[in-house]
């Protein structure tokens, strides 16, 4: 049977097509494309519903070769010790930002009460292999560090992400459980895991917002002539990854109209058969991100209400 988009993002799509009049980026070309992830990701930020009632901070983390990060502290007014969130934006690796983000933490905040803390990670190419990894470990080992004085139970800190961001928190949970530390839980959203991902499937291509194109272009940024070789670390695409005993219980969310279904499958049949808690979900009909430009739709409105379920839980 033939895949079909989602009846109710049918005209959504249609809108975004006809409205779209930048050139698609070239393949290979990451400035172009970081512009149009901007670009996307501004208009995004106008379709979150609004939020109120959350308070941000803002401190700074040193990476590990002397780097100053930016961290952003979400947060209700809430005075009891409990769990937290270390979120890593997406933007395909090479573009996206906390601004570009601060609707969307907000939102995730004023919804479940729980407080969020963003990481402002280095783009590729300036950043380059698992120092995106790195610098997302950077804001966990920050988070743990200042755990007491921001009022969160150390045992109760999840780390998540979407997209291009999802990767790298997926890594930090690697490292995390490489030093010791034990994590609440993981939340990868459509994550982008494996560089391996560029063989295009004609059926799904009508429907993609990620293609395979820009999914070489960000990958190449990250990896440069590593792409593709044996070599390549799973703390810059964990779906090599061979041992994924003792990780943190893991959420995953993608479209069956997303590039990143079949390796987020993987990974998450990878972590249940070492015997790692998992939720999947694999929603029909959607491509990638589509809760975030039809937020109305059903299905946006259960993948959101699952996530939101699954931040409350930690």
């Amino acid at each position: 049977m033939a895949y079909t988009l989602d009846s109710e993002l049918v005209p959504v799509m249609t809108a975004l097509a006809a409205a779209a009049t930048a050139p698609t980026p070239a393949r290979g070309d990451w400035k172009a494309l970081r512009v149009q992830a901007n670009a996307g990701l501004a208009h995004l930020a106008t379709l979150v519903p609004p939020s109120s009632g959350v308070a941000t901070a803002t401190y700074v983390a040193t990476a590990p070769d002397g780097a100053s990060l930016e961290l952003r502290w979400y947060t209700t007014h809430n005075p009891s010790p409990g769990s937290a969130v270390l979120y890593a934006h997406g933007g395909g690796l090479i573009g996206g930002s906390l601004d570009l983000y601060d609707e969307v933490l907000s939102w995730y905040v004023a919804q479940t009460g729980v407080p969020f803390l963003a990481v402002d990670y280095r783009l590729a190419p300036e950043a380059t292999g698992t120092m995106v990894a790195q610098d997302i470990f950077t804001g966990l080992t920050w988070l743990l560090e200042h755990a007491q004085e921001l009022g969160v139970d150390p045992g109760r800190i999840a780390v998540m992400g979407d997209s291009g961001g999802a990767g790298p928190a997926a890594a930090s949970a690697i490292i995390a459980r490489d030093h010791g530390i034990t994590l609440a839980r993981q939340i990868l959203i459509y994550p982008m895991l494996d560089e391996r991902t560029l063989t295009p499937d004609p059926a799904r291509e009508p429907f993609l917002t990620w293609t395979y194109d820009n999914n070489f272009t960000s990958w190449s940024a990250l990896l440069g002539d590593q792409l593709g070789r044996d070599s390549v670390s799973p703390l810059a695409a964990p779906a090599r990854l061979t041992d994924f005993a003792g990780l943190a219980p893991a959420y995953l969310d993608v479209g069956d109209l997303d590039i990143f279904r079949d390796e987020t499958i993987t990974y998450a049949r990878n972590l249940a058969r070492a015997g790692v808690p998992i939720e999947l979900h694999v929603h029909p009909g959607v491509p990638h991100g589509w809760e975030r430009f039809a937020p109305n739709s059903r299905a946006a409105r259960r993948a959101l209400a699952d996530r939101a379920r699954a931040v409350g839980s930690i």
